[in-house]
């Protein structure tokens, strides 16, 4: 099976998350175990970079990373621990503004010792939502996931999330999956955002008993604001907001709580860093907020402009360098 490198790289992942099983899972995608572990080893090995096709290497020695710079990756990495190589990469070009790739960061952080195996899902693009957006509060997404409190009891937690962008939005943390829960969240939501009349969002919910009450409907409708319920045994529909409940719970679910104040204190603390800190894979790198708030494309491009001056500083240093050492052998020579 011919697949890319980053195709190679989102089958480990959503093999190491799913609950199939190795066996179960590869049968469903049609792929051989011993294609799988090839690939599987060649990652253990070399990350990222040893899942590409191997064409004939040539070695860039211009491109050196200096070691001023690799120091910099290892104070990154162990000052923010929770931060993938892709994260680090992207946190040096826009904090230091100096271009290091992903594959590089990966690289230093293994001869280090600090890497670990990623341990998040990854849900196949098929799986999702089939109608893309294209723009922010288009469409937001909301869906209960639950939580513990010792001594309490169970919490549930209503979020809606921005389809375009992943922010979010609003969340409630409750006693209850009612619909007047879930109308709280959604009017929330509505103050946060200011969203006027005539260009309200459409909502993408399953088919919970709390999403299809006619209390709710009722409310939506005074609303403006168009209800699609997800495929019926398909949650993956709303596969962005149960991304978000996953990645949410493996933070969350570390410490124990014994009110509901220290829950929802915790809750505050993820959110904040999910829609400001930290760099989301779909979203070209940049934050939730980014997107939302229209700085993405700005980003990106100085991103690149970051790159392209990084590089060229490389190559320019190389090249000096380069020349000097032809000019001491020349005088060298001239001297014997």
């Amino acid at each position: 099976m011919r697949l890319s490198q980053k195709e190679k790289y989102e089958t480990i992942l959503l093999v190491e998350g799913s609950e199939l099983g190795v066996n179960g899972t590869l049968k469903e995608l049609g792929i051989t175990k011993r294609t799988f572990y090839n690939w599987y080893n060649a990652y253990l090995e070399n990350g990222y970079d040893g899942l590409a096709t191997k064409p004939c290497k040539r070695k860039q020695y211009w491109n050196k990373i200096s070691d001023e710079e690799r120091q910099r990756v290892v104070e990154v990495a162990l000052e923010y621990p929770d931060k993938s190589s892709r994260e680090v990469a992207c946190y040096i070009t826009d904090t230091y503004k100096r271009y290091i790739s992903e594959s590089s960061v990966y690289r230093i952080l293994k001869e280090k010792g600090l890497i670990t195996t990623p341990a998040f899902m990854l849900m196949k693009a098929a799986d999702e939502y089939k109608d893309k957006t294209k723009r922010v509060n288009e469409m937001w997404q909301t869906d209960f996931t639950y939580l513990k409190v010792i001594g309490w009891g169970w919490y549930y937690l209503s979020t809606i999330i921005d389809d375009y962008s992943r922010y979010i939005v609003s969340w409630k943390l409750c006693k209850t999956m009612k619909a007047d829960d879930v109308r709280t969240t959604v009017d929330n939501a509505l103050n946060v955002t200011g969203m006027p009349p005539g260009q309200m969002p459409k909502l993408l919910t399953d088919n919970g008993a709390c999403y299809i009450s006619s209390e709710l409907n009722g409310f939506l409708k005074e609303q403006g604001i168009k209800h699609i319920h997800g495929s019926v045994m398909h949650p993956q529909t709303q596969g962005k907001i149960e991304r978000y409940h996953r990645s949410m719970k493996n933070v969350i679910k570390l410490d124990h709580y014994y009110t509901p104040d220290e829950l929802k204190k915790k809750i505050a603390e993820f959110v904040y860093y999910y829609n400001y800190q930290r760099y989301h894979e779909s979203l070209n790198n940049v934050t939730p907020a980014d997107v939302y708030n229209g700085r993405a494309i700005q980003i990106i491009k100085r991103r690149l402009r970051i790159k392209q001056k990084t590089l060229n500083e490389r190559k320019n240093s190389y090249l000096k360098s380069k020349l000097r050492s032809e000019k001491n052998k020349s005088l060298s020579f001239a001297a014997n």
